[in-house]
């Protein structure tokens, strides 16, 4: 039992969901959700105090239904975190790399590190989880059978390492965001601060052109511009972006006060500190 506050992730303990919630909220306990709705959930019942979501990976891109579910969920995003994401391939205790002939991990993970699988003809298996990939394999205790997880996983379900950061690409990091149900509008931290939002524009020519000219000629540097479909429509299109600034600069203030009179919807979901890992 802890006294500590419990900050909810997506996924079984070891995942890199778990090892973020350690690293960048280490006074808080993680708290293991099946889903992210439920990971949600946990933070609106009270059962948490704040959600560790995956937004996107240097590698593989945007996380999937993330920014459809930001909106809805009724939190607001107080940070962000950055882990290194390195893949290790996982095995029972005693075996070794040449036993191996099959890999289970999630399907965002297998792709990373295909280069490594393909040299030494390990064959990938989906996973719905990489951690429970790790405690599935711990289970079966078949030295054939691997998992391809993080190293926290390896500790948590006694695995031992056969091969360390396998991962091709060399910077593989993914992004979170921390959600809490309390805004937080402070200014904060030492690298200043980044302001998330979305919208959707008015139905009028060239209205996203007009929109984001508020932005460029007041010299506010977005980060991040990304579209997607609202609840399947091929004609309804949200927009998902940061930008760097707080809402009470002078600068961000007359570009969202632009950008309101070219959208139909704009809904600020936090301002909260600059990771310093961004650089």
């Amino acid at each position: 039992m802890t006294d500590r506050p419990k900050i909810a992730f997506q996924g079984e303990p070891g995942a890199y969901s778990d090892q973020a919630c350690r690293e960048a909220r280490p006074d808080h306990a993680p708290l293991a959700c099946r889903t992210f709705e439920d990971a949600i959930e946990a933070v609106r019942s009270g059962a948490a105090a704040l959600a560790m979501l995956p937004v996107e990976n240097s590698t593989y891109g945007r996380v999937a239904d993330i920014h459809r579910l930001l909106p809805r969920s009724g939190l607001h995003i107080v940070g962000e975190a950055f882990v290194r994401v390195h893949i290790n391939l996982l095995g029972v205790k005693g075996a070794a790399l040449a036993d191996v002939r099959e890999a289970y991990s999630h399907l965002v993970l297998l792709p990373q590190c295909a280069g490594f699988l393909r040299t030494h003809g390990i064959e990938g298996r989906v996973s719905p989880d990489n951690a429970r990939a790790a405690r599935e394999v711990a289970e079966r205790g078949d030295p054939s059978v691997a998992a391809l997880a993080s190293e926290l996983a390896a500790e948590i379900y006694g695995l031992d390492v056969l091969a360390r950061h396998i991962e091709d690409q060399g910077n593989n990091t993914t992004r979170f965001l921390v959600m809490s149900p309390e805004v937080d509008m402070r200014r904060r931290g030492s690298h200043g601060m980044l302001t998330s939002f979305v919208f959707q524009v008015r139905n009028i020519p060239a209205a996203l052109y007009k929109a984001m000219g508020g932005f460029a000629t007041n010299g506010v540097n977005m980060t991040k511009l990304e579209s997607y479909m609202i609840e399947g429509s091929f004609t309804a299109t949200q927009f998902y972006a940061d930008i760097e600034g707080h809402p009470d600069d002078p600068a961000v203030a007359r570009a969202l006060e632009e950008l309101a009179y070219f959208t139909s919807m704009l809904e600020i979901l936090g301002t909260y500190p600059r990771d310093p890992r961004r650089d």
